[in-house]
């Protein structure tokens, strides 16, 4: 069994940056491939970036160049730095873990972009 928890999201100024956390339990995480996405009020939850276990990613084109993901496999942790943020980044992001056919979501964190 798999367990997702989120950390890191706040406030941040446009052109700032935070960085996302998200922490897993249970076993698996290693073969697991990852992923976040994001769901702004009003809106549809969609693919900000996603990592396979041979290291391949994907960006939604929003945020290429901006954002990265990473995952530290002894730490049984994914990440996502998300720089040079704007307005319209502002959303709940969630966290993802595809494994065993199964998905598996973290909790949901409040990232906030505002002068």
């Amino acid at each position: 069994q798999v367990q997702l928890v989120e950390s890191g999201g706040g406030l941040a100024q446009p052109g700032g940056s935070l960085r996302l956390f998200c922490i897993a339990s249970g076993s698996g995480f290693r073969i697991a491939a990852v992923a976040w996405y994001r769901q702004a009020p009003g809106k549809e939850r969609e693919l900000v970036a996603r990592m396979s276990t041979t290291a391949t990613t994907t960006y939604a084109d929003s945020v290429k160049g901006r954002f990265t993901i990473s995952r530290d496999n002894a730490k049984n942790t994914l990440y996502l730095q998300m720089n040079s943020l704007k307005p319209e980044d502002t959303a709940v992001y969630y966290c993802n873990i595809y494994i065993n056919r199964l998905d598996y979501w973290g909790q949901g964190t409040q990232d906030t972009v505002s002068s």
